[in-house]
């Protein structure tokens, strides 16, 4: 790939997603959209990418959708520019939301992906988020979910994802409200795990991206990660112990499980080396890949 608006770089088996409009605070546009499902499709493919982290250039994450080019901001935006970004296809006869383009290939991803939050992260900023599994602030960073304030909705499936991540009490405060809030209110609200200072947190990400990678299964984190993300819609806990039940069945007699019990008996660290394939784990449910003329 060869994205115009996001820099794609891996090292250390940690793929790295930067927003890359800083002379616009990353403001989002439906080319960054497409690129970031694409980048999060390249990930997903690479055997040697464990783990991504998303942040953004400069002294933002992203500050929303770019009004000011009339291609991003609200509406249809089916003319210009616009009309030329492949990969937006519709859903239910209706154009589907960039935002959605953007952040549902990240909830199909079968590694952990965490977000690095600097500066604002307005709007989509904010939302494309949601479907990472780690959110770590800087100190500078400011977070709003400002749709009502525009006359519009919350999107990039935010509805769904918002409220299991926070509660739905906040989730309809701060979608209500649409103000702009800062780190330590996030971090209260849960929305982050934790608030560092600026100069560490790219290093803070990167640190626990890496711990990942250097200790787990690939495949077992895979697995464990679309359970937990499927398990939030059961209707009961025994839908989950169905799920494990056959997801331990299956890995406790592959080559990974074997060499973290040899590693742990013979006190060393352990080499996981079962590539994830398809990443098909018996009764464990995967999200729908995102359809191809999104990420082709």
């Amino acid at each position: 790939m060869n994205p115009t608006q996001l820099r794609y770089e891996v090292a250390d088996r940690v793929a790295t997603i930067t927003l890359s409009r800083p002379e616009r605070l990353n403001a989002f546009t439906p080319v960054m959209a497409a690129e970031l499902a694409r980048a999060a499709a390249t990930a997903d493919a690479d055997e040697a990418v464990r783990v991504v982290v998303v942040t953004g250039a400069g002294r933002a994450f992203c500050a929303g959708a770019d009004l000011g080019t009339g291609s991003g901001g609200l509406g249809d935006r089916s003319r210009g520019d616009v009309a030329e970004v492949p990969g937006r296809g519709s859903v239910d006869g209706v154009p589907r939301d960039w935002g959605g383009v953007a952040s549902l290939p990240f909830a199909a991803l079968r590694k952990p992906v965490i977000a690095a939050v600097n500066g604002p992260a307005v709007g989509i900023g904010a939302t494309m988020t949601l479907p990472m599994d780690v959110r770590i602030a800087a100190e500078s960073a400011r977070f709003g979910f400002v749709f009502a304030r525009r006359g519009i909705v919350p999107e990039a499936a935010s509805s769904w994802f918002l409220p299991r991540v926070v509660g739905i009490s906040q989730a309809v405060e701060w979608v209500a409200t649409g103000r702009v809030f800062d780190a330590a209110e996030a971090l209260r609200g849960r929305l982050v795990s934790r608030v560092v200072p600026d100069a560490d947190l790219l290093p803070t990400a990167l640190g626990l991206a890496r711990e990942i990678a250097d200790n787990t299964s690939g495949v077992a984190v895979a697995a464990a990660r679309q359970m937990l993300w499927s398990m939030l819609g059961a209707p009961s806990p025994w839908d989950a112990h169905r799920v494990e039940s056959r997801a331990l069945a299956e890995l406790a007699h592959g080559p990974d499980a074997a060499e973290g019990v040899a590693a742990f008996l013979a006190k060393r660290d352990a080499d996981f080396t079962t590539p994830l394939g398809d990443g098909a784990v018996a009764g464990v449910p995967r999200w729908p890949q995102p359809p191809d003329d999104v990420t082709g």
